[in-house]
């Protein structure tokens, strides 16, 4: 079957990979379609350490092709969006709510894949750029088969993350403030979920003006190309602040925008040794810097809760899908990205 390895060196779209059976509480999934997230780039070029040879892709969505004993919230034939968090259930992160700190769900690599006999690794329990995947059951939520499957696969990471952050981390109110710093596929659900949450404001920072269309459509208010006039919109600050691109200058100045008791939401992957800096001072006003895993997410829930927003017209998901590609065209699509011509790619099979 086909699917897009990373060797180390070298992306490939082969057409010899293997996928082994489900066990218990496994699902096997024909993938349909899958999102290019920066994520995925960030792995070919080293800013997110991961083994290779690995399978890439997170963000997809597709068909259940077979379940493994002990499954039955879905059956083949099943539509279903892709979870990247392989939480086990049964800890007490689980317990609590809080499947995004389970432990068993964080630098545990599988290998289900084969090639030519030798193991490839899964990209974040998930490894959506492949014709068939397999999940943990946990990860495999049903959805109405009446949501395009191109769109239903953005649910599965950017949707959550974005949206879940305001919802569930920030946990944004009615008439509150909100800058978002970075309008790409993570910026534009943040300024959806800042929007459903009802803020009063919401100003979306991006360099490339020709974000701004899609920004406002999107629920932002105001659109500028640089943080240098934020205050000029909101005089004492923000109550939020999300830094959706993964620069600490910008981390920085997320900070220095908020206003007292206001928090910083940091969204954006820089380098994992990178560092940041703030004025210890201005924490004395009651601000608060949060870092944020996948939305604090519960997929099961989530999902589904966005799924049903889709239909209701509440929650933008085809107007993210700027363009689809065929697998075989993904360098194609991964310069695209790159070249920030997209809130979302879309690889196809």
């Amino acid at each position: 079957m086909r699917g897009v390895v990373f060797d180390g060196k070298r992306t490939e779209v082969v057409d010899d990979l293997e996928i082994r059976d489900p066990g218990p509480g496994e699902v096997l999934v024909e993938v349909s379609a899958a999102g290019l997230c920066h994520s995925d780039l960030s792995v070919v070029d080293g800013t997110i350490p991961f083994p290779v040879p690995v399978v890439l892709g997170h963000e997809g969505a597709g068909v259940v092709a077979a379940v493994g004993a002990g499954v039955t919230h879905v059956q083949p034939g099943d539509h279903v969006s892709l979870s990247t968090l392989a939480n086990c259930g049964t800890c007490a992160e689980c317990d609590r709510g809080r499947p995004t700190m389970c432990r068993k769900a964080i630098g545990m690599p599988q290998q289900p894949f084969t090639r030519a006999g030798r193991p490839l690794y899964q990209f974040a329990a998930n490894s959506a750029f492949a014709e068939r995947t397999l999940v943990k059951a946990v990860q495999a939520v049903r959805i109405p088969e009446e949501i395009p499957l191109p769109a239903a696969a953005l649910i599965g990471c950017g949707v959550l993350t974005g949206v879940g952050a305001v919802l569930n981390r920030a946990r944004v109110d009615r008439g509150d403030t909100v800058l978002v710093i970075g309008t790409g596929g993570i910026g534009l659900n943040v300024i959806q979920g800042a929007r459903i949450a009802g803020a009063l404001t919401i100003v979306a920072v991006d360099a490339n003006p020709a974000k701004e269309e899609m920004a406002r459509r999107f629920g932002a208010t105001h659109f500028l190309t640089s943080t240098r006039t934020v205050k000029d919109i909101l005089p004492t600050g923000a109550d939020h602040a999300f830094e959706c691109v993964g620069r600490v200058e910008l981390i920085r100045q997320a900070v220095d925008l908020l206003d007292r008791h206001g928090q910083a939401v940091l969204l954006g992957v820089p380098p994992a040794t990178a560092e940041a800096s703030f004025l210890v001072s201005s924490m004395y006003l009651d601000k608060s810097i949060l870092g944020c895993r996948y939305g604090s997410s519960r997929p099961q829930r989530d999902i589904a809760l966005y799924a049903e927003l889709y239909r209701q017209g509440h929650l933008l998901l085809d107007e993210l899908v700027t363009a689809t590609y065929p697998v075989e065209d993904f360098e194609k699509a991964a310069q695209d990205a790159h070249a920030g011509r997209m809130a979302r790619a879309v690889l196809t099979f």
